[in-house]
């Protein structure tokens, strides 16, 4: 374990990993996101009380969901005011598996299935045709009606990263500063990394934990590998916005009209 300093973007709650304010990034032309309206996190089971009284006074208005169902019935999403909660699994293939926890997995050998490779096709999958990500970005085309907002999924790394790209490009940030933002969960999330590595070193060979090790944390290779998809699939981000979720210029521009100062 190393003693990175906290970004100043992550909430000081206690129950919860890596629960960010989106704010504060700058766009190609000198505006910046604004704070307090979009957030990312990990699954949100475990928010305190305390946590909850911080949380109330944002006024959050949806929690959005990545996550599977067996995912979401072992660790479900708490109300959070008056938020609306939303679930829509981004990845589709495996919401009705039956599903193990971390220890299952690696008791039960599972993680060999395991590779950077699987991510990255993960990643390239994602962003193509994704009802997940089509109500997500209807939500940010209304914002004056739906934000603040939460997305989320089980660590808020993958899913949610590329959750999280959408959303930033979609404001004009450029893809350094979101791939920035993306690569912040290797340092938010490195207490859950190491519990997780940890669990796996009594189940797992050396050999195997240091593949598991080095595919997990997350690298630039992968949220590529979605912007690649992307362009493959549509040549440029705009006719992604305008093809996938019916975003135009002028509906692209209310959008960051309202998002950013």
């Amino acid at each position: 374990m190393t003693n990175q300093v906290m970004p100043a973007s992550l909430l000081p709650l206690q129950g919860v990993f890596n629960f960010r304010d989106m704010g504060g990034h700058r766009t190609a032309n000198g505006r910046t996101v604004k704070k307090g309206l979009l957030f990312r996190a990990a699954e949100l089971t475990g928010l305190t009380a305390e946590d909850h009284l911080l949380l109330n006074e944002i006024n959050f208005r949806h929690v959005f969901d990545y996550r599977n169902l067996g995912e979401a019935e072992q660790k479900p999403d708490p109300q959070i005011g008056q938020a609306v909660n939303i679930r829509i699994p981004a990845n589709l293939a495996s919401e009705d598996a039956p599903h193990m926890d971390l220890e299952q997995v690696f008791a039960n050998g599972l993680h060999k299935q395991f590779s950077n490779t699987m991510l990255i096709d993960l990643y390239a999958a994602l962003p193509i045709r994704n009802a997940s990500y089509k109500q997500l970005m209807e939500l940010v085309s209304k914002p004056e009606v739906n934000l603040p907002l939460v997305h989320h999924c089980a660590g808020g790394r993958d899913r949610t990263g590329v959750g999280s790209m959408l959303i930033l490009l979609t404001l004009g940030v450029p893809y350094e500063a979101v791939l920035e933002d993306y690569l912040l969960s290797n340092v938010t999330l490195e207490k859950f990394h190491q519990q997780m590595f940890d669990m796996a070193a009594k189940y797992v060979s050396t050999e195997d934990l240091k593949a598991l090790e080095e595919a997990m944390l997350l690298q630039e290779i992968y949220l590529k590998a979605s912007l690649d998809s992307i362009t493959r699939e549509y040549e440029t981000f705009e006719r992604y916005l305008l093809e996938e979720f019916g975003i135009d210029e002028a509906l692209r521009q209310q959008i960051q009209d309202y998002c950013l100062e």
